[in-house]
C-alpha cells in the first residue's frame, strides 16, 4: 500500500493522496457526487455520449439540480458554452466532464476546463479520467482538476474491480459542508485509512498487488514515453482506418480509443461479431442510437505496434469478407508507416 499511494500520485500528477476503492470506476463516480454535494445543488453535466450522460443521472439520483450540457455524440465540449452556464448561474456548484467520452472516443479540453472552473471559489470540476489517465497528459494540480478518478481495467491493465479518485483541496472544502449521505464512500475515512497504509474497508489485495507491478512498468516507460507510445498507436490507428476508406467519428479523437463509422451498407455489429468471431480479436460497437452505426477500436494500456497491426489487418479482412469493396493490405501500410516513423 504504501508503494502503490507513491505510485498513484505519480500517475495522476498530485500531491494529494489518490484514494483506492474496491469498486468499478461508476462507483468513484458516484464517491465523488456524495462527498462534495449536498441535496439540492446546482452542477452543470457535460453529456456528450453514454458516459456523460451516466454523471447526469447519478447525480439527479441524489438530488442534485443538473444543468445539462448537452453535445452532440462525436464531438468536444466548448469551454465557452461551460463559461456561458457559469456566468449566467452564480450558485453552481460543480462541473461533471470526462476526459475521455469512451463511447464516442471524443477527448474534451480538460486543461482548458480546469483554467475556466478555477476562477469560480465556490464551484469544483470533476474529471471522469477513466480512458485517459495514464494514456494521455492528465496533469492533476497543475491544471486545477478538482476530482479525478479513474479504473482498474484501462491503461492500468489489470481486471475491472478497483478505482481511483483524488481530491483537491477545493474539493476536500466541498466535502466538509457536503451533506449527502455517505458510508462506504466516506472520503474522511478513507483517508485515516489510508494514512496508515490501510483501506477503509476490505482491500482488493490482489488487484492491489497488480496495482503495483503494473504502475512499476509505467514508471520504467516513463510518462514522456507512455503519452508518446499510446499517441502513435492512435495515429497508426487512425491513419490505417482512413486508409481503408472508413471514417472517423470523433471530431476530436483522443488517444485511448479511435470510434470508427461503420460502411453504410454494413452493421456495425456484424464487424464486431465477425472479427470476434474468425480472427479472434475483440473490438466493441457503438451504444443507444450507435448501436450499429459505429464501432471502437482500443489501443491503451498494454498494447504495441503489433496489436496495433494485428487489427487492422483482421479488421481489413473482416470487412472483405462482409462485402466492403476495399484492398487488402491498404490500412497496414498505412499504419506501418506511422508506427516506422514514416
Amino acid at each position: 500500500m504504501e508503494k502503490v499511494r507513491g505510485q498513484l500520485k505519480w500517475i495522476f500528477q498530485t500531491k494529494n493522496e489518490v484514494l483506492l476503492q474496491a469498486s468499478v470506476g461508476s462507483g468513484a463516480m458516484e464517491s465523488a457526487i456524495v462527498n462534495c454535494f449536498s441535496a439540492g445543488d446546482k452542477v452543470i453535466a457535460v453529456k456528450s455520449g453514454k458516459f456523460g450522460e451516466r454523471w447526469a443521472d447519478q447525480a439527479k439520483a441524489y438530488g442534485l439540480q443538473v444543468l445539462d450540457l448537452d453535445v452532440p455524440w462525436g464531438e468536444a465540449v466548448k469551454v465557452d458554452d461551460v463559461e456561458n452556464l457559469l456566468a449566467a448561474n452564480k450558485d453552481i456548484k460543480g462541473v461533471l466532464c470526462q476526459a475521455c467520452e469512451t463511447s464516442t472516443g471524443v477527448y474534451h479540453p480538460v486543461e482548458d476546463l480546469g483554467k475556466l472552473v478555477a476562477k469560480y471559489s465556490g464551484c469544483i470540476l470533476l474529471i471522469d479520467a477513466i480512458t485517459a489517465l495514464g494514456i494521455t497528459e492528465i496533469k492533476t494540480d497543475q491544471w486545477n482538476l478538482d476530482v479525478v478518478i479513474t479504473g482498474s481495467q484501462k491503461a492500468l491493465m489489470l481486471p475491472p474491480g478497483l478505482s481511483m479518485i483524488s481530491f483537491s483541496e477545493k474539493a476536500m472544502k466541498h466535502s466538509l459542508v457536503a451533506k449527502l449521505p455517505r458510508y462506504y464512500f466516506d472520503v474522511k475515512e478513507s483517508l485515516k485509512a489510508q494514512g496508515k497504509n490501510q483501506t477503509f474497508f476490505t482491500p482488493a489485495i490482489s488487484l492491489i498487488q497488480g496495482l503495483r507491478v503494473s504502475l512499476g512498468l509505467m514508471e520504467e516507460e516513463t510518462l514522456p514515453k507512455l503519452f508518446a507510445r499510446h499517441r502513435k498507436l492512435a495515429g497508426a490507428t487512425r491513419a490505417g482506418v482512413k486508409a481503408m476508406g472508413l471514417e472517423l467519428f470523433s471530431q476530436s479523437p483522443s488517444d485511448s480509443i479511435t470510434a470508427v463509422v461503420a460502411p453504410s451498407e454494413l452493421d456495425g455489429e456484424k464487424i464486431v461479431k465477425h472479427l470476434q468471431d474468425k480472427y479472434n480479436f475483440t473490438i466493441i460497437g457503438g451504444q443507444d442510437h450507435l448501436k450499429g452505426k459505429i464501432f471502437r477500436l482500443g489501443h491503451m494500456g498494454y498494447c504495441g505496434d503489433f496489436d496495433v497491426l494485428g487489427m487492422i489487418a483482421a479488421l481489413e479482412m473482416t470487412l472483405k469478407d462482409l462485402g466492403f469493396k476495399n484492398e487488402l493490405g491498404q490500412g497496414v501500410a498505412a499504419a506501418t508507416k506511422v508506427l516506422h516513423g514514416h
